[in-house]
């Protein structure tokens, strides 16, 4: 049997561009192991274009992987808590301006309000953070996650310690696991895993 065999999985993507491609290869392998993954689009994805990929390009792999519509405003997302749609919400990438969105209760785009919806039900939020500055000014908001309830981390560590020293980054081919041990409300361990 698969791994994610019958997991409802809300996938919530922040526009982290240079990180979106890992992002993908994680969701094809979300979808490997049987998972039902439902893609939630920030709007940035959904209109800036960079030297990584545009919304054109996002859209259709993300559609192609996942075979699902995409959900992309706060009324759209909005009943998948009283509806209880998702097993578990992924956010990933995570960038630092979500992270401290969701850290301070902020609630402005559909990928925070998945993530609020699924709290509210006390179901689990994985977060696959990615920021260049998780260890600088946006450390306190990292901080408060980690004691939150019901929020798990896809493991992580310093990519670039010396060039950029406030650089935190998951590694996005943890989430299975990751995913795993929320289900079963346990944080994967090691938490804190170094760059090869």
């Amino acid at each position: 049997m698969k791994r994610l065999e019958g997991v409802r999985i809300g996938l919530a993507m922040a526009a982290s561009h240079c990180n979106m491609a890992r992002a993908l290869e994680a969701v094809q392998a979300l979808v490997q192991e049987g998972a039902t993954v439902s893609p939630i689009l920030s709007a940035n994805l959904l209109r800036e274009t960079t030297r990584f990929g545009g919304p054109e390009d996002w859209i259709a792999q993300v559609t192609r992987i996942t075979g699902r519509e995409l959900i992309t405003s706060i009324p759209e997302v909005e009943p998948s808590g009283p509806q209880h749609w998702f097993d578990v919400v992924l956010v990933m990438p995570c960038t630092g301006n979500t992270l401290a969105k969701i850290a301070n209760a902020i609630n402005d785009s559909p990928v925070t309000m998945a993530v609020k919806a699924q709290l509210r039900n006390g179901r689990p939020v994985v977060l696959s953070i990615t920021s260049n500055d998780l260890l600088g000014l946006n450390a306190v908001n990292l901080g408060r996650l980690l004691a939150v309830r019901n929020i798990y981390f896809v493991p992580f560590g310093q990519d670039d310690p010396v060039r950029k020293p406030r650089s935190l980054d998951a590694h996005m081919e943890l989430v299975v696991p990751t995913i795993e041990a929320a289900l079963r409300g346990e944080q994967v361990q090691p938490l804190l895993v170094a760059w090869g």
